[in-house]
């Protein structure tokens, strides 16, 4: 199935005070990290900006597609709309630019459970991982109306579609320290992910 990967990078990092994009693991940035990762799935890559957004730290052997929010200031919810409507393909890999430790068998998975929805996304407990998850360009046609109304929160729409949920049996069998959500939004989040990058992981 051709299917495209998005990056959202157009976040304010506002709990962690800086942006979390140009924070490194050694010699690489948070981005820089998942771009790596990433390319060995063979997608195209999109990556989901801010229109004031500097100069990012790329990689110049990994091909992107920088993506501008078409609505600024509307969260991931907004940068999952942009990136659905930059895409050239029906099913989308979306995921956060500040997790360090993707699984790429469980990201494989993910869009081969996806075939026949709307949504694929991780659920642990009560808990989604919206940001970790595929995502058909069927889903635009009712995210636009909520991003223009300002209602953000990505998994509110997941209800209203064919949304197949990604179990904890399924994780624990590619990720059972579900490291693959481990995102950084915080100084502590950083310094966790440093130690376990210190770590071999």
């Amino acid at each position: 199935m051709n299917t495209t990967t998005i990056v959202l990078a157009g976040g304010k990092s506002s709990r962690l005070g800086r942006d979390k994009v140009r924070e490194n693991l050694g010699a690489e940035s948070l981005l820089q990290r998942v771009l790596h990762r990433i390319s060995s799935l063979g997608n195209e890559i999109l990556v989901v900006i801010r229109e004031e957004t500097s100069p990012l730290p790329l990689s110049p052997d990994i091909p992107v597609k920088l993506v501008t929010d078409v609505y600024p200031g509307r969260g991931a919810l907004g940068g999952l709309y942009s990136g659905l409507l930059a895409s050239n393909t029906q099913y989308n890999l979306v995921l956060g630019c500040d997790m360090p430790f993707l699984n790429l068998d469980m990201l494989r998975y993910i869009l081969k459970v996806a075939e026949g929805f709307d949504v694929a996304v991780p659920r642990l407990g009560e808990f989604l991982e919206p940001l970790h998850a595929a995502y058909s360009r069927s889903c635009l046609a009712i995210i636009e109306p909520l991003v223009k109304r300002g209602l953000y929160p990505i998994y509110d729409f997941f209800p209203d579609v064919e949304t197949r949920y990604v179990e904890a049996d399924e994780i624990n069998r590619f990720d059972p320290q579900h490291l693959s959500f481990l995102n950084i939004n915080t100084e502590a989040d950083l310094q966790k992910a440093r130690s376990l990058y210190e770590q071999g992981f």
